[in-house]
């Protein structure tokens, strides 16, 4: 869930908090979640362009957990008495960390900010980094669901990839997190990865579903500035060949129960990501770590978006703010806020919500929904915002419609 920085940090002083437009106060604010950030990896991948950094003999996990929960006191006056609906450990690779370390952590945030009764926690994870008394540990500090970085079961492609496991672990992986208790988990894989055919993407997805997992993120591999690969491209499928692995892919996928809904996210029925889901409807969520990125709504209308200082070094010296920047995100950058996120979601969502999350009417979206639909990007529905088939692949192109 990790996101890029805006290229020009804008603070709150700086927002126009006194000279915009008056805002109409919400009806109700949405659920919370938290994001929390470890920023290190064994080594930095290729292809990656998240804030990820290659870890040191000894990880400084007593000194990042009292910074993450300074982090998230700081927080708090925001978000009084609201309990918080899921948690996701991103990174990086949060499965470095202790289960010790973890467990404080985890203690420390409960005894900031109520927890609701049915909390996800998740835990990202890797395979190189996975070892059976650990995890189950971490199950029993209530993380109730992991994501396993797969990528790819090929050796060949693990290579490509900069992977530091094989095929052989990432299976035993998916073993190790059932045996520990976890009975919901996603496995990460990529498609469209150097010199991939048909088969073989297909021969990956097909020894993921094997491995019985309840979601599966499957998405194509693209270059990102600031990336190795962005500077030394290797050589990708042709684009017919990526479309014919993207339509057979779904279409297996369909066949096991595993039901796409959001662009990139497949599950089985009751078991998408909560978390996924409160982010792609416009939901808050408070961003902690190295980095990390957030979104709150105020009951008067107002909505921030708020980034943390990245560097690890300097998130961890007490001379040095946590928060980076804030911005308030403008009246009329907002329906291209909450669709951009919207309409991800292949059933999309209630054409209320736009109204509930931003206070603004629907009436705002008239014209350019009626574009849009005419365009057959987006399904003439009155009651709900939903992108059609075409409109999630030319998704770009849907949202100018809502540009301001």
């Amino acid at each position: 869930m990790t996101e890029k920085s805006p290229a020009q940090p804008l603070h709150a002083d700086e927002a126009g908090f006194t000279t915009q437009a008056p805002r109409a106060a919400l009806p109700q604010l949405p659920p919370l979640a938290l994001y929390i950030h470890i920023p290190w990896c064994v080594r930095k991948c290729p292809y990656c362009d998240f804030n990820s950094h290659t870890a040191s003999a000894n990880l400084p996990e007593e000194e990042y957990v009292d910074a993450l929960l300074a982090d998230l006191e700081q927080e708090l006056p925001a978000v009084h008495g609201r309990p918080i609906s899921s948690i996701f450990f991103g990174g990086g690779t949060p499965s470095l960390f202790s289960a010790k370390a973890l467990g404080r952590l985890l203690a420390g945030v409960e005894q900031c900010i109520p927890f609701a009764s049915d909390i996800e926690i998740t835990l990202e994870a890797n395979p190189g980094t996975f070892e059976q008394e650990k995890f189950k540990a971490y199950r029993q500090l209530g993380i109730n669901r992991l994501s396993i970085g797969i990528q790819s079961f090929q050796q060949s492609k693990l290579e490509a990839l900069g992977r530091i496991h094989n095929g052989d672990e990432a299976i035993r992986a998916a073993d190790m997190a059932r045996n520990a208790g976890f009975d919901n988990f996603n496995l990460d894989l990529m498609h469209g990865l150097p010199d991939q055919t048909l088969d073989e993407a297909l021969a990956d997805l097909q020894q993921a579903i094997d491995l019985g997992p309840t979601h599966l993120s499957w998405y194509q591999l693209t270059l990102e500035p600031n990336t190795v690969f962005w500077n030394q491209p290797p050589e990708l499928p042709e684009d017919d060949i990526l479309w014919d692995i993207q339509e057979a892919g779904q279409a297996l996928m369909a066949s096991h129960g595993y039901r796409q809904y959001e662009i990139s996210a497949y599950a089985q029925p009751g078991k998408a990501a909560r978390h996924n889901l409160n982010y792609w409807s416009f939901g808050d969520f408070i961003g902690i770590g190295a980095g990390a990125h957030g979104k709150l709504s105020h009951p008067d209308g107002r909505i921030l978006r708020t980034w943390k200082t990245r560097l690890p070094k300097d998130y961890l010296n007490p001379a040095k703010a946590f928060k980076a920047g804030e911005k308030l995100l403008p009246l009329d950058e907002l329906p291209f806020e909450f669709l951009m996120n919207a309409l991800r979601l292949t059933d999309g969502v209630e054409a209320t919500l736009f109204s509930q999350r931003t206070g603004l009417p629907m009436d705002q979206l008239k014209e350019a929904r009626r574009e849009a639909e005419q365009k057959g990007l987006l399904q003439v529905e009155p009651t709900r915002l939903v992108a059609t088939p075409r409109g999630q692949l030319f998704l770009n192109d849907l949202l100018q419609y809502f540009l301001t």
